[in-house]
């Protein structure tokens, strides 16, 4: 008997135990938690967060409860009407707050059966979205302060070549064939603003975005021969690198031309640029670009990719500091990341990671053989 009432004791300890890590967890979380009865229609419980985050109690929720519990009835009916999908549900709304302001959210509910399969009581979780929304309207923002920033100029580029070709008939094959290059890289900037950096395009990455796959020595060779139009000593050694690997190839080529674009503008004529392909260490993909001019200053770079951020050796060089920020941004979709370093010898070395094996999320990289 003892040892049966000492297990109920223990039993209830533990039960008391769990309970209070519940109540902790609820006190603390930024997920408002409800619960309604079925039959009455009216809230019967409200988590601690709904007063933090909305000013309402359990007593003071009426407003809350039309929001949580709108098309309940209609709900429970299809459901008894054999609409399965019913049962548990998500959806957006935008709920008021007890100051009066609308607040958007996120409503996950399920309905709790009873043992006929009648549904008895509708629990669920209510999510803030407001700074989802800040986000989002952030990235849309500056998607078209970016596409402006690049608009512009190109299109003054885009009309000066074409008056040029048209009156150039006198000129010379290679001048005519740096015209035909010139109009090409316009061409395909104009093209990657429309399919790649639109607010719609930036609004969506993350969520839509559908990776293709690429051959990695192949997207190396191609930066490394566009940036030859512009410096003729950009050298490419690659090592170990995957057959194929997925990934969005503009936006990733996007990524690789700004990073070779920023160590041209900082590296003098004659002195060689580096692109480098191979397996990391840590595993996954690293693409190197290291250049050979001044460097940047150690107290500048944990800033290098802020959004228009510009360092102290950029006096003089044009630029809108938007650059570093949106080669960041396309790796950290990838589920990669990029980094600046000082060589020791001189200059500086830029590293995008990707990788390798796809994962859940925003991983996109893959290995199928290597090379």
């Amino acid at each position: 008997m003892s040892q049966t009432i000492a297990e109920l004791q223990a039993a209830l300890q533990q039960s008391q135990a769990n309970e209070a890590r519940y109540q902790l967890l609820l006190e603390h979380s930024t997920e408002i938690s409800w619960m309604a009865d079925c039959a009455s229609l009216t809230l019967t419980w409200l988590s601690p967060a709904a007063e933090r985050q909305f000013g309402y109690t359990l007593e003071t929720a009426q407003t809350l409860a039309a929001g949580l519990l709108k098309d309940l009835q209609a709900r429970l009916a299809r459901y008894a009407e054999g609409d399965l999908s019913r049962r548990r549900l998500l959806r957006e709304t935008e709920l008021a707050h007890s100051d009066g302001r609308m607040v958007p959210v996120e409503i996950e509910s399920t309905l709790i059966l009873d043992d006929h399969g009648v549904p008895t009581t509708v629990v669920g979780v209510v999510r803030d979205l407001s700074a989802q929304r800040e986000l989002a309207a952030q990235q849309k923002k500056f998607a078209s302060m970016l596409s402006h920033e690049f608009r512009t100029p190109l299109s003054t580029i885009d009309g000066a070549v074409q008056r040029l070709e048209m009156t150039g008939a006198h000129h010379d094959e290679g001048t005519r064939k740096r015209y035909r290059k010139i109009q090409t890289a316009v061409d395909r900037m104009l093209v990657m603003l429309d399919e790649y950096l639109s607010p719609e395009r930036m609004a969506s990455i993350g969520r839509e975005r559908q990776p293709d796959e690429v051959d990695p020595a192949a997207l190396l060779q191609a930066a490394a021969e566009q940036a030859r139009q512009r410096r003729q000593q950009v050298t490419v050694q690659t090592s170990g690198l995957p057959q194929w690997m997925r990934c969005d190839p503009a936006g990733m080529r996007l990524c690789l031309d700004i990073l070779l674009d920023n160590a041209i503008k900082y590296t003098s004529e004659n002195i060689p640029i580096e692109l480098v392909g191979r397996i990391a260490t840590e595993g996954g993909v690293e693409f190197l670009v290291r250049d050979h001019g001044a460097g940047i200053p150690e107290a500048e770079l944990p800033h290098v990719f802020d959004k228009a951020y510009r360092g102290s050796n950029a006096v003089g060089v044009a630029g809108s500091g938007l650059g570093l920020y949106m080669a960041r941004s396309i790796a950290d979709v990838h589920g990669g990341t990029v980094s600046a370093r000082n060589v020791s010898e001189s200059g500086t070395e830029f590293r995008i990671w990707l990788p390798v094996a796809a994962n859940a999320g925003k991983s996109l990289a893959r290995e199928e053989g290597s090379r």
